[in-house]
């Protein structure tokens, strides 16, 4: 047995990796241990302060259900999900760039014909509209276009009970000439939920909880790389402090407002996305 001290126990613990059979798990975890030692060093991590984190973690726990993931949310609001969407999804010359999925994608969306209306609430009546092309501006037609966006209040479909059923959700497909077009309304921005662990240390480290404004698309086409993307709208206050960090610059819209004789004035959004072909 030998006796451990701050400089040796890192080295010990690596060590004791080395009859790990998957080199993935034994690189993982070797690195893992190593930036983990290094930062209880770098910041002089107290008993306390150990303790005190693990409560944090605990409490995370318990904060996830069937709804409700809080490790995810800490993940967004460190900046960790959207690194690893960097990482993974590296994009190519003009090609749309990925964002978030976020918390409240949900399954069961229903079809809906090109143009169709996906708001059941009230709010500022908005038209999204554009083209699906390849790399060399070609049209991608038949792709699977899911939309899902926040009512004029500031919450998702699943998580207000108010709401009706499926209320600005929908799936679309791309015509022949890959166009794409539905109605909504423009989004607003809303605060991710704050009433846990997550929220208390946005407050701890004087953050605020708010996300910008903004329409997630999921789009999908045989032979394509899939696109989780989301339009954030450039008039919103907090496009420059997005709380978990999910704004690029390409993905920042104008929605413009149209005058329309006879009819409510709308916005209108004409964006076009471009696909990468698989490999």
């Amino acid at each position: 047995m030998k006796d451990q001290n701050s400089e040796t126990i890192t080295e010990t613990v690596l060590q004791s990796f080395s009859g790990c059979a998957n080199p993935r798990t034994r690189e993982i975890m070797t690195a893992l241990v190593r930036h983990l030692h290094d930062f209880a060093r770098e910041v002089r991590l107290t008993q306390t302060e150990w303790r005190q984190g693990i409560e944090f973690l605990t409490a995370t726990g318990k904060k996830c259900d069937g709804i409700r993931q809080e490790f995810i949310l800490l993940s967004d609001t460190l900046g960790l999900s959207i690194l690893l969407d960097a990482i993974n999804n590296r994009r190519e010359g003009e090609s749309t760039e990925n964002s978030l999925l976020g918390p409240f994608y949900r399954e069961g969306a229903k079809d809906a014909a090109f143009g169709a209306d996906i708001a059941q609430t009230e709010g500022e009546p908005a038209l999204f509209h554009g083209r699906l092309v390849d790399m060399h501006g070609k049209p991608v037609a038949g792709a699977l276009i899911e939309v899902w966006q926040t009512a004029a209040n500031g919450m998702y479909e699943g998580q207000d009970p108010e709401q009706p059923e499926s209320n600005l959700r929908g799936r679309f497909r791309s015509n022949a000439q890959g166009e794409y077009a539905f109605r909504a309304i423009k989004p607003t921005s809303y605060p991710i939920p704050d009433d846990g662990p997550v929220g208390k240390m946005l407050a701890a480290t004087g953050r605020h909880p708010m996300r910008p404004a903004h329409v997630h698309f999921l789009i999908e086409a045989p032979g394509y790389e899939t696109v989780t993307t989301a339009l954030f709208s450039s008039d919103d206050t907090y496009v420059e402090s997005d709380a978990v960090f999910g704004v690029k610059s390409s993905l920042v819209v104008e929605y413009v407002l149209r005058e329309s004789k006879g009819a409510k004035p709308y916005f209108e959004v004409e964006r076009d996305f471009v696909l990468i072909a698989k490999e």
